[in-house]
């Protein structure tokens, strides 16, 4: 199972140069696994740089994979690693969802760089 974090999809979106990285587990929708929170900070991003049509494109193009929504348990499991890792809310969710999930992360956040199950690849 693959989650690619919000930075990843706003990559692939505008066509950055990290783009590439994240191409298997986007074209892989059966593996993938996506937190609503990812689908939040997506759409916030794209309507605030672009259109709300292109917002919804997006948010359309991540319900491709498994939606996950954010549940009491995981809450309190992403409050737990959100301390452990000195996380964001955000990125303690993400990371609760892939161990929820024995999923992989694949990111372009520095916030992730030196945790388990992470596939990061520094910003360019």
């Amino acid at each position: 199972m693959n989650i690619v974090d919000s930075s990843g999809w706003l990559a692939y979106f505008a066509d950055e140069p990290n783009a590439k990285h994240f191409l298997t587990p986007l074209n892989d929708t059966a593996s993938l696994v996506v937190p609503t929170v990812t689908i939040y900070e997506v759409f916030k991003v794209v309507l605030r740089e672009s259109s709300e049509n292109e917002a919804l494109l997006a948010a359309v193009a991540m319900r491709k994979g498994r939606v996950v929504d954010l549940t009491a348990s995981m809450a309190i499991a992403a409050s737990k690693l959100s301390l452990e890792h000195n996380l964001p809310m955000a990125d303690s969710v993400i990371l609760a969802t892939a161990k929820g999930f024995e999923a992989t992360i694949w990111t372009q956040d520095s916030d992730f760089k030196n945790i388990e199950d992470v596939k990061y690849f520094p910003k360019k």
